[in-house]
């Protein structure tokens, strides 16, 4: 009667060495599973959004060098009548402006220059006070120039075609606070995105993530310095 004699074979343990730096909670697969879904989901959103700006990045990065002749602005220049009384300050004449073109006044951006002597021709001449309102879309821009007293204001006005409100919204001009907190969403998303991104190559890894430590604190020290370096 033949009688085995091999000892039973224990499981190899997985050496400690794997996730350093990390809790042991966090070296399981459901870590890296939510790490996937997430990079996932955001970059869905990045995409979207991506389409976009990146089109519209496109143009401003080649208009210029390649002639593309995308952004046009037709522009025309006016003068208007103003009502009685006459606008006290600028936020008034604004406030006229933005009815009478029927754009909203509310961000308008206003320039307000006190008196002063100027030269022209060698004769010193006292230059009377100097208003100035621009109202803002991505489509159009209205721009109000004014000095007080007189009872008509001149405005120049520029409207853009689809490329030009293209441009304009991916530079955010003559938006409001909810286009910029949604461009940033696209910009924090591309943020979330590298780090997921690290971190599911380094797969919680002890030495994959102390190399990816060393690149990103090397990085940041280069982006320092050379902040330092250009006067930052």
């Amino acid at each position: 009667m033949h009688i085995s004699t091999h000892a039973a074979v224990e499981p190899r343990r997985k050496s400690g060495c794997g996730y350093l730096f990390l809790p042991k909670r966090w070296a399981r697969g459901k870590v890296l599973k939510w790490l996937r879904r997430t990079h996932g989901w955001i970059g869905l959103w990045g995409a979207s959004l991506g389409l976009l700006f990146g089109g519209s990045g496109i143009l401003l990065n080649h208009h210029e060098v390649m002639k593309i002749p995308a952004a046009k602005v037709e522009k025309t220049e006016v003068q208007l009548a103003l009502p009685e009384p006459l606008p006290a300050d600028p936020q008034a004449l604004a406030a006229w402006l933005g009815h009478a073109v029927k754009l909203n006044a509310r961000h308008a951006k206003i320039l307000r220059e006190s008196a002063k002597t100027v030269t022209w021709n060698g004769v010193s001449v006292e230059q009377p006070p100097r208003w100035q309102v621009t109202l803002r879309t991505p489509r159009q821009s209205v721009q109000a120039e004014y000095w007080p007293g007189n009872r008509f204001v001149t405005v120049k006005r520029g409207a853009g075609n689809v490329f030009s409100l293209l441009t304009n919204l991916h530079k955010g001009v003559g938006m409001n606070v909810g286009w910029v907190l949604l461009a940033d969403t696209l910009a924090s998303g591309l943020i979330v995105l590298s780090l997921t991104g690290i971190l599911l190559w380094t797969r919680l890894h002890g030495r994959r993530l102390a190399a990816a430590g060393l690149g990103l604190g090397s990085l940041g020290l280069a982006i320092t310095l050379a902040w330092q370096a250009l006067g930052g």
